[in-house]
């Protein structure tokens, strides 16, 4: 599997990371999955020779469980792995168990750190902005653990554009470790990053980490009119953000025409339109097991044509909104970025 260098840094991630929200199953996390130590190092056994060398959770994932887990199951083998997690989400019911605080970004580095049974993180990313605290306080924060050597690098996840860019002009200022990476929501489905985050993270080469590519499971081909899985998390939790259906539904078509073009399955198609998108180093890619993981993996082992490219850009697009539509139109010849994403 191709490995890419993430954002501006020299960190070498692989073009698929395995995401671990369905490792722990509790409360709401429950229907995503239940994978224990057991089945979580079966996984972790196939990533090595599916070239996956990147994994992503988060302490937020199944409140802790999910890193726990992972931390018995990478015993042995922790050094094989760059190995990313997150802190922001609420923890416990105290006023400093939530946010980007100085106080609980060092004390869930360390509740990590714990859960994980080891003494570093490649990367350390902050899951949500918190407007309460000042981006210097946070930084200055992140930069401390840098310095300490609990922490190589770190990146944001589910920030607007101009969050991004504050912090980075922030870290720059103050002469602070900067964001290398942006994690956030990509898929057919989910195209809104590219108006303002996809352009900041081919400026600021801030690197994007493609959350839900297959978005919650919708652009598995098991959605079509008038079918619903019986078996499915969106039958308990809804999909990210709005859907609409009616588009939802003429992407899976032609998802499905080159999927049996090409004699691959219909996730491996939507896999493969995020993986190759401007800005993408990385796509995050869950499993229930090992069967699903290798049909995931293999996604990274072919490429979509220029046209099958343009097919699914065109059944997806997004219309939009102002002052794009007017940049473009008037500022075309100007502006190299804005076409070159357009559908």
């Amino acid at each position: 599997m191709e490995q890419r260098l993430l954002g501006h840094s020299g960190l070498s991630v692989s073009a698929l990371t395995f995401g671990t929200m369905t490792i722990g199953g509790k409360d709401r996390y429950a229907s995503m999955g239940n994978l224990g130590v057991a089945e979580t190092s079966r996984i972790l056994d196939a990533l090595p020779d599916a070239g996956v060398t990147t994994i992503d959770t988060a302490d937020a994932y199944s409140f802790g469980g999910a890193e726990e887990i992972l931390g018995q199951a990478l015993k042995g083998r922790r050094h094989a792995f760059v190995l990313a997690t997150k802190v922001f989400m609420r923890m416990g019911p105290g006023a400093h168990d939530t946010g980007l605080s100085r106080k609980h970004i060092v004390e869930g580095c360390e509740a990590s750190l714990r859960r994980l049974q080891t003494d570093y993180l490649d990367l350390y990313i902050s899951h949500q902005p918190d407007m309460l605290v000042p981006f210097e306080e946070t930084m200055r924060a992140f930069d401390d653990l840098v310095r300490q050597g609990k922490v190589r690098y770190v990146g944001c996840s589910n920030h607007s554009a101009w969050h991004v860019m504050k912090s980075i002009a922030t870290s720059e200022r103050h002469h602070l470790t900067r964001y290398i990476c942006q994690q956030v929501n990509y898929s057919l489905v989910s195209r809104d990053i590219e108006r303002e985050i996809v352009p900041l993270a081919l400026d600021q080469r801030a690197g994007i980490m493609a959350w839900s590519p297959l978005h919650a499971g919708l652009l598995t081909g098991k959605f079509r009119r008038g079918v619903r899985p019986a078996v499915s998390r969106l039958n308990e939790l809804d999909a990210p953000g709005t859907i609409d259906y009616e588009r939802l539904y003429r992407i899976v078509d032609v998802l499905e025409a080159i999927a049996r073009e090409r004699n691959v399955t219909i996730p491996q198609v939507a896999l493969n339109w995020v993986l190759h998108k401007p800005g993408v180093d990385t796509v995050i890619i869950g499993a229930r097991d090992e069967a699903q993981l290798r049909d995931n993996v293999a996604a990274a082992g072919w490429k979509l044509t220029a046209e099958e490219m343009a097919g699914l850009d065109q059944v997806s697009a997004l219309p939009e909104p102002y002052p794009h539509w007017h940049q473009h139109k008037f500022g075309i010849e100007r502006n190299p970025v804005g076409p070159a994403l357009r559908a």
